[in-house]
């Protein structure tokens, strides 16, 4: 069973995952499925240029409760939470048109401060009068982006904060924290089969520029940005393996 911050038994009660519609988050949405009785999806717009995503989301969803019957049941509720006013706290190339670089020895334009700080607040929020007290992310710092928000460290320390400030425990479970995108590719083979791998090839996104016009074989994607080249990179290795 992929880890996470926190070990638990399967087939929980109820999860939130935090879904973006992306390769990662949809992927962590098989695992959901897979473990947990009910699972909610909560999504963000946030001033992104890839703004997309929010629509492929919807389209994931859709298509899950077409090929999946089983999981079919166990899709819950969802939301998407409007922060638009994050665009405005920084200039980054996310949620702004700066040129999308990673310089050695700096975080990389891409990097939106606080962005899962805030986001795992809020879903703690959703997920407090909901009776909900797992949360679950596709965040890794296996194939480390630069991220320190996506990092081991930075997940516990948010499931004990978000603990002590609920006074109940939460837990932050990362199904995909010591996983490659190869590796992440093959899990979802392992939850969800040929479909499963042929919906996240066709529905999500993950390309930072916002290109969803350009089909490759791994997807939808500008294929240059560095989201893309990862996308690509762990796709070919999970080819090979196969």
């Amino acid at each position: 069973m992929p880890g996470g911050v926190s070990t638990l038994n399967l087939m929980m009660n109820k999860a939130l995952l935090l879904f973006s519609g992306g390769q990662d988050s949809t992927t962590c949405l098989f695992y959901a499925l897979e473990h947990y009785e009910q699972v909610a999806t909560m999504g963000f717009a946030y001033g992104q240029r890839h703004a997309v995503e929010l629509d492929c989301r919807l389209s994931v969803l859709s298509e899950i409760r077409r090929l999946f019957p089983d999981w079919r049941q166990r899709l819950g509720s969802d939301v998407v939470c409007d922060l638009a006013s994050l665009a405005t706290l920084d200039d980054n190339a996310l949620t702004s048109d700066a040129a999308i670089e990673a310089k050695a020895g700096a975080l990389p334009t891409t990097f939106v401060p606080a962005r899962n700080i805030l986001f795992l607040s809020y879903a703690a929020a959703y997920a407090y009068r909901r009776d909900i007290s797992t949360l679950i992310l596709g965040v890794s710092e296996t194939d480390y982006s630069g991220y320190p928000d996506c990092r081991s460290q930075t997940m516990e320390s948010m499931e004990n904060s978000l603990s002590l400030a609920l006074d109940r425990p939460l837990h932050i479970v990362t199904p995909l924290m010591h996983r490659d995108k190869a590796a992440t590719w093959q899990m979802a083979l392992e939850l969800a089969g040929e479909p499963g791998i042929q919906l996240l090839v066709e529905k999500t996104h993950t390309c930072y520029a916002g290109d969803h016009s350009h089909f490759h074989p791994w997807g939808y994607g500008c294929g240059q940005c560095p989201s893309c080249l990862l996308r690509k990179k762990g796709w070919e290795a999970f080819c090979r393996s196969r």
